[in-house]
């Protein structure tokens, strides 16, 4: 199956991606794990990738369907995918389109939204604590330390990033929202968009998933 997986930050789209792509026996395709491994190979699309990062920008649509299409060409590749990260836009779906239709494919067979609301992402979000020293995570809900303020692995401080305090999580909800609507809307159409509701546990989420890959299948 050719799948793609949508969700705000703090949908726990990681987390299920990883679930489906075993469930489904298909590679997991994420645009920031194929930007790194570029990078790391020094390869030309890689030396692209990284200027553009390096310089604070995001890197063009253009740029981001030349990796999307080398990733999709490999061998692992042929009896489907799990795309995560790409398309964002219109025109990088429409690009997609174009890619699957150029390489004899009818275009994607599923497009998973994880679904959540905003109150309980900026809740996720805004919960997280980070240890100085060795970089564990913990939530004030949902895993706090033992004790509070201390690592419960090295005793160092645990913080919060600025990435994840209230107006900057906000904004990143607002930035994913006005960008992604489109595209929702895009493949509403199509007849392949189904919505998840993400709001319960973990297994229940996956649980449901699997309900609509194989209404698919």
């Amino acid at each position: 199956m050719r799948i793609l997986i949508m969700g705000p930050p703090g949908a726990g789209k990681g987390t299920q991606a990883t679930r489906i792509a075993l469930l489904c026996e298909i590679p997991h395709v994420s645009t920031g794990d194929i930007f790194r491994a570029e990078i790391k190979g020094s390869s030309e699309l890689g030396e692209k990738v990284r200027s553009y990062l390096n310089a604070g920008k995001l890197v063009p649509d253009q740029v981001t369907v030349e990796v999307i299409e080398k990733r999709l060409r490999q061998p692992d590749c042929e009896k489907g995918f799990l795309l995560d990260g790409f398309p964002r836009t219109i025109p990088q779906a429409q690009a997609l389109d174009r890619m699957l239709k150029a390489g004899g494919e009818k275009g994607l067979d599923l497009v998973l939204n994880i679904d959540v609301a905003p109150g309980v992402l900026l809740e996720r979000l805004t919960g997280r604590r980070v240890c100085r020293e060795c970089g564990a995570t913990y939530h004030l809900l949902y895993q706090p330390p033992q004790e509070k303020g201390r690592c419960d692995c090295c005793g160092g401080d645990i913080y919060q990033r600025d990435d994840d305090t209230a107006e900057t999580v906000s904004n990143r909800l607002d930035v994913y929202q006005k960008q992604t609507a489109p595209l929702l809307e895009y493949y509403q159409e199509r007849g392949i968009l189904r919505n998840v509701n993400g709001e319960r546990a973990i297994d229940e989420v996956f649980q449901e998933i699997k309900k609509v890959i194989r209404s698919f299948a």
